[in-house]
């Protein structure tokens, strides 16, 4: 489904062709990935969609209608559904999270203890605001981070499980019950704050997290193919998913035709627990384009986009001197981060072709987008292989992206 010719819109088409036979060289032949496409757009117009691999053990291969489980690219979703209500004055970006999530207020600072000790807190420096949530500053954390005692007593009580014991209302009470691993503002970690920014925006709306995505964004953008919850009458596209593990390579991680995702989770998780396809999420990157509108209807305001794609981190820093996130979906030199996107602040220190402004995410099954507004031009890329650091295949992607441009 190539809506122009690549010429017409400044691609080389031999160079663009060029991507496809090294994916299929370095990552299929290898069995590195197990498939993957690629779409490319400029000016909203796909001028690049390519499909290889079986999307299922010994099946037929992905196609224009496979869905793929994005984990993390559910973030900037998250935080534009929460921008809707910035827009309707029912929040702001500025306000405490405590004013929304009563549990939050006493949340203090670690300050010892762990590993079977009780934790030692102190108090916050600053509230937690949602300006900490929506840029990865609010002290939460990860439990697959393995860096702390607090990432090891999420392990410990499964708070981050879709199908454990917990709803979004137990998942915050149970955070609350932790500290934090610094005060709000203080430094970035990667963490569960956008299924707590998910939390929210089921107390300010009084929806479903499921059901406000789906009125407010999934059915006016057509992403009919978005959700937590893959329909028994679309799981037979959904592609099997795998995982490296060390010693034994490559091994199925969830079968697509008995998917976890064919179940309806506990837990909402607005971090990272949805399913798409690259046609859904190329109409999610045009309406960003687009300055919040697409196909004649306006969702959500241009200068909110521009605010959301602006750099917040304090005192205008990038993530190198800022993270301390063992793990996080981009590297750090010359990166911000906005409103739910890392945010390309200085293309030199990044050491790869692109555009100062260009924005971006990735999941950990390995897909991932991008969008420059300079080139008007958009990346999405899926597959489905964890972990997602694995290979430097979004590296190489941007890169040759970059190149073909006339």
């Amino acid at each position: 489904m190539i809506s122009e010719s690549p010429a017409t819109h400044g691609f080389d088409p031999a160079r663009l062709a060029a991507i496809d036979a090294f994916i299929a060289d370095r990552y299929l032949a290898s069995g590195r990935l197990p498939h993957a496409q690629l779409l490319i757009a400029r000016d909203g117009e796909i001028v690049h969609f390519s499909h290889q691999g079986a999307a299922r053990e010994g099946g037929a291969a992905v196609d224009e209608g496979s869905l793929f489980r994005i984990a993390s690219m559910t973030k900037p979703i998250t935080s534009l559904a929460f921008m809707l209500l910035v827009e309707e004055g029912k929040v702001a970006v500025d306000t405490p999270v405590h004013h929304v999530l009563p549990e939050f207020k006493t949340i203090g600072v670690y300050n010892g203890g762990g590993g079977g000790v009780p934790f030692l807190t102190r108090p916050t420096c600053e509230p937690m605001r949602m300006l900490d949530l929506l840029r990865h500053t609010a002290g939460l954390t990860y439990g697959f981070q393995n860096r702390s005692n607090i990432d090891a007593a999420y392990r410990e009580g499964r708070i981050e499980s879709w199908h454990g014991n917990l709803d979004l209302d137990g998942f915050v009470a149970a955070l609350a019950s932790l500290p934090l691993e610094f005060s709000p503002g203080e430094a970035w970690n990667y963490s569960v704050a956008t299924d707590v920014l998910g939390a929210v925006i089921e107390r300010v709306s009084g929806q479903a997290l499921d059901a406000f995505f789906h009125d407010r964004i999934f059915a006016p953008l057509g992403m009919h193919d978005t959700f937590f919850q893959v329909p028994d009458d679309k799981l037979d596209r959904l592609t099997d998913c795998w995982t490296v593990v060390e010693g034994k390579g490559r091994v199925l991680h969830d079968r697509g035709s008995a998917s976890a995702w064919s179940r309806r989770p506990k837990l909402l998780s607005g971090g990272g627990g949805l399913v798409s396809t690259a046609l859904d999420y190329h109409r999610f990157c045009r309406l960003c384009e687009n300055g919040g509108t697409l196909d004649g209807a306006r969702l959500v305001g241009r200068k909110t986009l521009d605010l959301m794609t602006m750099n917040h981190l304090p005192g205008g820093k990038d993530l190198s001197s800022l993270s301390r996130s063992l793990f996080s979906e981009t590297q750090n030199a010359g990166t911000g981060f906005g409103l739910g996107f890392a945010v390309t602040q200085d293309v030199a220190r990044t050491m790869m072709p692109g555009s100062k402004g260009e924005y971006y995410w990735g999941g950990m099954f390995s897909t991932a987008f991008f969008i420059d507004p300079v080139e008007r031009l958009h990346m999405v890329f899926m597959t489905q292989l964890s972990p997602s650091g694995l290979y430097p295949i979004r590296r190489e992607l941007k890169t040759m992206i970059y190149a073909a441009l006339n």
